[in-house]
């Protein structure tokens, strides 16, 4: 894996920031170091005394030298900012579809947004201290969230946009659906009824893909959805169950990643936390690429996989 991350950021990055320099190391072996950092759920310091632990990892990706922990923070700043972040995402879904873990023609892609954790809080604590509340319904003034567009077959995540909640998802949906379109040509699109909008319906069919929505948003009544597209969906969507009913590989992908990766964030501030959500997004991507499903979940087209392959 470590490797993967290393070739992908080769192929986005420039080699240094500056022709001026000092070339101790580069800008692909930090960020492949910062996917390893999450990959192993660790700190800059801890990452920096990992690297002086083990000499096989620098060998891998030529490092000679270990650079010092505030060296990693501020690279993270600088590589997983919009543009280079956007890049080293683009790199690393290539490498997927040259490997034939994406293809270039993803037949069901599926949307949701998912919070993330901004302490790292025991949940028998979250739960005893919610047992004792008057109003056992609690209630969060912000906390981070991150709405992803995934590829229903291999799982991979086509774009991932993160924000601050409470708030609907149909906030992050506009950059979300157009970074995913730049990057793959998608058949049909699924959604949950968070995104039951018209405009939903005309930005997405706009590009020539189908939507699958339940229109299910607002108060129930029994008169027919004013708009178009959400009209029809009111019309077949019982016809349609058989291929919603796909829409839970996202929420999948959202329970692998919070499951291997952590659900709580590192970062307290809010850009810093964008950074870190864009990079998990990433090292998830990277993993599935490296060992093609670390998980246990089947979909009806994927192939056999081996649990024997090494990580790094």
């Amino acid at each position: 894996m470590f490797q993967v991350a290393y070739q992908a950021a080769c192929q986005a990055l420039p080699s240094h920031r500056h022709r001026f320099s000092p070339k101790k190391f580069t800008q692909p072996q930090l960020l492949a170091c910062l996917v390893l950092k999450e990959f192993l759920r660790l700190d800059y310091r801890g990452l920096a005394a990992h690297l002086a632990d083990h000499a096989d990892l620098r060998d891998r990706i030529g490092l000679k030298t270990v650079p010092h922990f505030t060296t990693f923070q501020k690279a993270a700043q600088r590589l997983l900012a919009s543009v280079p972040g956007r890049r080293m995402f683009d790199a690393v879904l290539e490498r997927a579809r040259r490997n034939g873990t994406l293809k270039r023609r993803v037949p069901l892609a599926a949307v949701d947004g998912t919070g993330m954790e901004s302490r790292h809080v025991s949940r028998y604590y979250a739960k005893r201290r919610s047992a004792g509340d008057v109003d056992p319904a609690r209630t969060y003034a912000r906390y981070p969230k991150v709405v992803f567009v995934v590829d229903c077959r291999s799982h991979m995540i086509l774009a991932a946009v993160p924000g601050h909640g409470p708030a609907s998802d149909l906030v992050q949906f506009g950059r979300a659906w157009t970074q995913a379109a730049r990057r793959v040509r998608i058949d049909t699109l699924l959604a949950d009824a968070d995104f039951d909008a018209e405009r939903v319906h005309r930005a997405v069919r706009s590009h020539g893909v189908r939507t699958i929505i339940p229109p299910k948003r607002g108060r129930p009544t029994d008169k027919p959805p004013s708009g178009r597209w959400r009209r029809i969906m009111k019309q077949r969507f019982a016809r349609l169950k058989r291929k919603y009913g796909q829409r839970w590989q996202v929420e999948t992908v959202n329970s692998m990643l919070k499951r291997r990766l952590g659900s709580a964030l590192r970062a307290r501030k809010y850009q810093t936390q964008c950074r870190e959500i864009v990079l998990r997004a990433i090292t998830h991507n990277i993993m599935i690429v490296r060992i093609w499903v670390f998980y246990r979940a089947v979909y009806p087209y994927c192939r056999p996989f081996s649990l024997n392959t090494s990580l790094c």
